[in-house]
C-alpha cells in the first residue's frame, strides 16, 4: 500500500456553542494513501468542504488529530500551517481567483514567486493545455480556460497534493471534462495526491477512491476497480 498522504482520527469541527452550536465533522476517520485522487461526494453541509479545509490547512479543527505523513497538522501554529500550505498544498476552487489585470502566465508566476522549487509558468500552462493562451488576460478566455490557469497556477510549486473545492462546478460538461482531464494527467504524469469535492456523482468514476459524506462524517467508502477516463464521464 501506498505511503498515506493524510489520516483522520475522531475529528470534529464546531462552529459557535450551547444550543447554536453547529457541527461540521462528527469524529471523521479516514485514510488517504497518497499518488491517488479521491472524490469526495456528499450534499451541500455534508462536511465536504470543512474537511478539506483542515487537510489543507486552512481551518482548525475543533477535537481529533489530522496528520499530513508523519506530521500533526492539529498540533502546528498559524506559522507552521503557513509553511505547510506554502512547501506542500495546491488549491483550485470553483471559482478562479484570478488577478484581472494580469496574463495568464502572469498570474501562475504569483506563485512561483514565493515557491522553494517552483515550475516555470510557461512549463505549468503547457501541462495544462494553455501553450497558446500564456500571454492573454483572463476576460479574453473561457470559463474552462481561465480553471486551466487556477490549476496552473496550484500546481506550478510542484505540490504534494491538490486540494480541489468543486472545480467543474461552474463549468458546463463539455469544458468540465477538459478541466478533469488536467487534473487525472497532472496527477498520473507527477503523483499529485488530489482529492476532488463534487456534487457530480459521475466525476466518482474518474477516481481511485470515493468517499461518501453525510451529517458531518464519513458513512461510506469505496475503491474503484476500473477507472474511467474524463471523457467518459457524462453531465
Amino acid at each position: 500500500m501506498a505511503e498515506l498522504a493524510f489520516r483522520t482520527e475522531q475529528l470534529t469541527k464546531t462552529y459557535g456553542s450551547g444550543e447554536t452550536a453547529v457541527y461540521a465533522l462528527r469524529g471523521v476517520d479516514l485514510s488517504l494513501p497518497g499518488g491517488e485522487i479521491t472524490v469526495l461526494l456528499g450534499h451541500s453541509g455534508s462536511g465536504k468542504s470543512t474537511l478539506l479545509n483542515i487537510l489543507g490547512g486552512l481551518d482548525s479543527a475543533t477535537s481529533g488529530k489530522a496528520f499530513f505523513r508523519d506530521t500533526e497538522l492539529t498540533r502546528l501554529s498559524d506559522n507552521g500551517l503557513t509553511r505547510f500550505r506554502r512547501d506542500h498544498v495546491g488549491f483550485v476552487f470553483q471559482f478562479y481567483n484570478l488577478v484581472p489585470s494580469l496574463t495568464a502566465r502572469e498570474n501562475v508566476a504569483l506563485v512561483t514567486e514565493i515557491a522553494r522549487n517552483p515550475m516555470p509558468a510557461a512549463e505549468a500552462l503547457e501541462r495544462v493545455g494553455l501553450r497558446q493562451r500564456m500571454d492573454h488576460f483572463p476576460a479574453q478566455m473561457s470559463g474552462g480556460e481561465q480553471q486551466r490557469v487556477a490549476i496552473a497556477r496550484a500546481i506550478a510549486k510542484r505540490p504534494n497534493v491538490l486540494l480541489c473545492d468543486e472545480p467543474t462546478g461552474a463549468l458546463d460538461s463539455t469544458t468540465g471534462v477538459t478541466v478533469l482531464e488536467a487534473l487525472t494527467e497532472i496527477n498520473s504524469d507527477l503523483g499529485t495526491t488530489t482529492a476532488i469535492i463534487t456534487h457530480n456523482a459521475e466525476i466518482q468514476r474518474i477516481a481511485h477512491r470515493v468517499l461518501f459524506m453525510a451529517d458531518g462524517r464519513i458513512t461510506d467508502h469505496k475503491e474503484n476497480a476500473h477507472r474511467v477516463r474524463p471523457s467518459e464521464v457524462s453531465w
